[in-house]
């Protein structure tokens, strides 16, 4: 049987609160693994569809759960895929554009290098908070997840925030995310100047040559 409460008690570094169910009654255990699918973190009074079941202590827990808004908001479920396919196509024409710079000469070829290395990195630095998060343990700061994307690190965040469905729904962070990528494109136009060549030429290339 389907029931609707809302969430209290939410940890979101342990992954797991309760449900108060609407129109009273006893209060169940839920955890971050019972969210069917896991699109997004929950909070505080958000309200949840789930069933009930008993844990192997005879006490009450959430299965199968869903949030209310989203069952009720497909528009909105539209709207973030809209989102997700712009992200997509603004980072292929980065990467388009990077190897334009690259190929016309503008910029050495150990800067794509230097963008793969910490996509890589910021990927399984989400990968591993995730992890963290569903199953109790210590999480990954959020500021050094944007210090990752910041220091070129964001086309991976991006794809980890897509496909493993982490962080894409908390908007402060995203807003922050998309900071840290105009912050880092300014670095990189900053890098086809007169002083931003004589920076890579003077610092950047002497540490990858020896």
């Amino acid at each position: 049987m389907k029931l609707q409460g809302k969430i209290s008690n939410w940890n979101d570094d342990r992954g797991f609160g309760f449900v108060e169910p609407n129109g009273g009654g006893e209060r169940a255990f839920v955890h971050i693994k019972a969210f069917n699918p896991q699109t997004r973190r929950p909070a505080n009074g958000e309200v949840i569809i789930y069933e009930i079941a008993r844990d192997n202590n005879n006490r009450y827990k959430a299965e199968n759960i869903q949030f209310a808004r989203d069952i009720s908001k497909p528009k909105k479920r539209d709207k973030v895929k809209s989102q997700r396919g712009f992200g997509g196509i603004f980072t292929i024409v980065f990467f388009i554009g990077l190897l334009v710079s690259v190929f016309s000469g503008k910029l050495p070829l150990v800067i794509v290098g230097v963008y793969l290395i910490m996509s890589l990195i910021a990927f399984i630095a989400y990968a591993i908070d995730k992890s963290a998060a569903q199953n109790g343990r210590w999480r990954t700061q959020e500021s050094t997840l944007h210090l990752l994307s910041l220091i070129g690190g964001w086309p991976g965040a991006y794809i980890a925030q897509k496909k493993i469905r982490h962080k894409s729904s908390k908007k402060a962070f995203i807003n922050v995310y998309w900071v840290t990528v105009l912050l880092n494109l300014g670095g990189l136009f900053w890098l086809h100047t007169e002083k931003g060549a004589n920076f890579i030429n003077n610092v950047v290339l002497p540490l990858f040559n020896g």
